[in-house]
């Protein structure tokens, strides 16, 4: 069990998870993690032994050198825990690693300790996944809450589905079961662009932590890039006869089946919310 005395007592403390690989399409949840960490200023206070749950030999670890000392240094696959504190007096608990190889239960059950003992009750589960989604569209991030109440608040279904998944999910339910109540937050991206990284699936899924923990996040550069990004691949699908179709296809599918959510009310009512989010007036 990793060692905990050095930390504070946290006030307030949600969780914002995320893991690289089967759970991270276009490394667009790993890019929230990344992203929070960097704004919020975050201070890594754990890290999991690698050794208990990595196969070296799937999940290598990596060479890097040291700019300051020009030393070669073995940077090792594993999960760490990070703690930043918010302008509102909140802190928030970033976990982010790669999901392991092996003894996923035993994995799960030393994460559920370490948030248990810092005091989490709230955890916000961040995945991507490959769609026939069109990279014109805005993102799709589907979403789910176990707690009906927390559920009710933010919009959110409880979750129907029934399939492979990955340690994302097993987490989740680890957390559950401790009695910590769990969102689960999933952007789609399209699977015909899925290299990363994906900065319009990330931005999509950071604007709704946003409106979970109800703060603005500094988005720096990040619409900037989402726009580079998707002018990018119109360019390429420009190049590509039957991209360019089977994009046009993908879009005529989206329009129509969001078309009667796409009333007046509906657009003023996200439109107030992002003014909000921002700090600005909706004009009157």
């Amino acid at each position: 069990m990793p060692e905990l005395e050095s930390v504070p007592e946290l006030n307030d403390p949600v969780l914002v998870a995320a893991f690289e690989g089967w759970n991270d399409a276009g490394e667009a949840a790993s890019g929230v993690i990344a992203h929070l960490a960097e704004s919020w200023n975050a201070e890594q206070i754990v890290e999991l032994d690698p050794d208990d749950y990595y196969d070296f030999q799937v999940t290598r670890p990596l060479v890097e050198f040291d700019e300051e000392t020009d030393e070669r240094r073995i940077v090792w696959p594993t999960t760490r825990v990070s703690v930043a504190r918010l302008d509102n007096g909140r802190d928030v608990v970033l976990l982010h690693g790669i999901e392991p190889n092996m003894r996923w239960r035993a994995f799960c059950r030393e994460i559920t300790e370490v948030m248990s003992r810092l005091g989490v009750k709230t955890a916000i589960m961040i995945g991507a996944l490959l769609a026939d989604a069109p990279h014109t569209r805005p993102v799709p991030v589907t979403g789910a809450a176990t707690d009906p109440g927390l559920a009710s608040v933010l919009d959110l279904e409880p979750s129907r589905y029934e399939g492979p998944t990955g340690i994302l999910g097993v987490l989740q339910d680890g957390l559950t079961r401790n009695g910590m109540a769990t969102v689960s937050l999933w952007a789609a991206v399209p699977h015909y662009v899925s290299s990363p990284p994906s900065p319009k699936a990330t931005l999509a899924l950071l604007r709704r932590v946003e409106d979970i923990l109800d703060v603005t996040v500094p988005l720096g550069e990040l619409p900037e890039q989402s726009r580079a990004w998707e002018e990018g691949v119109n360019e390429l699908a420009e190049q590509d006869t039957e991209v360019a179709e089977y994009v046009r296809t993908l879009e005529e599918q989206k329009d129509a089946a969001e078309l009667p959510e796409a009333t007046g009310d509906s657009i003023a009512r996200e439109f107030e919310r992002y003014l909000r989010r921002r700090g600005t007036e909706p004009p009157v």
